[in-house]
């Protein structure tokens, strides 16, 4: 899998040395700070021209572009399957701070003995069964969310603490996605099927591998 190296831009001593406490107030309105992780692509501010067009010009643009984004797939997979890559990344004083903060979290492994981290998964039940009563922390009612066994602390693992956060903002923000693959209301049911809550908790796994935001390069 390609792994990213960010690459910090050159440092000025007029421009680039801030202050403790400038960092600090910068770092601590992040929550209103709309920059992104990454820096924008140049194609993305060009202005968008009208073009008149026919169908059989919109169908074989749109041929086209499922070609170019099929090879580009194809591309990166074999790029990927060849050998490990570097691709520089620039980040702003801001996004590198809030990378850091993200791999800070991803060391946090779930406790069951935290009363924040019970909250959490309790808050997980209310959001998933809001008519129900919450169980106990250890319950085999807890299989049925899809955990594997009646404690779901043992399920976490390489996950953490924050795959536990996933899937509690899953649920917030996409209540009708996260009911609906909860309860496999979609498609035919099969008796072997996927833990829903283990699906989560691997997915957010799988995408800090994918992303290689444990590098710390």
């Amino acid at each position: 899998m390609a792994s990213k190296a960010i690459k910090r831009r050159p440092f000025s001593a007029d421009t680039d040395r801030p202050s403790e406490n400038r960092m600090e107030a910068t770092i601590s309105e992040s929550t209103t700070v709309t920059e992104p992780l990454l820096e924008h692509s140049p194609h993305e501010d060009k202005p968008k021209v009208y073009e008149p067009t026919t169908w059989s010009v919109f169908w074989d643009k749109t041929r086209l572009n499922v070609i170019s984004d099929f090879g580009s797939l194809l591309g990166k997979l074999f790029g990927y399957a060849s050998g490990p890559q570097t691709v520089p990344v620039n980040l702003s004083p801001v996004q590198e701070e809030r990378l850091r903060l993200l791999r800070q979290r991803l060391n946090v492994p779930y406790d069951c003995s935290s009363v924040k981290h019970q909250d959490a998964l309790k808050e997980l039940w209310t959001l998933a069964y809001p008519n129900r009563q919450l169980p106990s922390l250890k319950s085999d009612l807890w299989k049925e969310m899809g955990w594997q066994n009646s404690d779901p602390a043992t399920d976490f693992r390489a996950g953490g603490f924050m795959s536990l956060e996933n899937l509690i903002y899953f649920a917030k923000n996409y209540p009708d996605s996260f009911q609906r693959l909860l309860h496999k209301t979609d498609g035919k049911r099969a008796e072997w099927e996927y833990p829903f809550a283990v699906a989560g908790v691997n997915i957010s796994y799988m995408l800090v591998q994918m992303l290689d935001l444990q590098s710390g390069d």
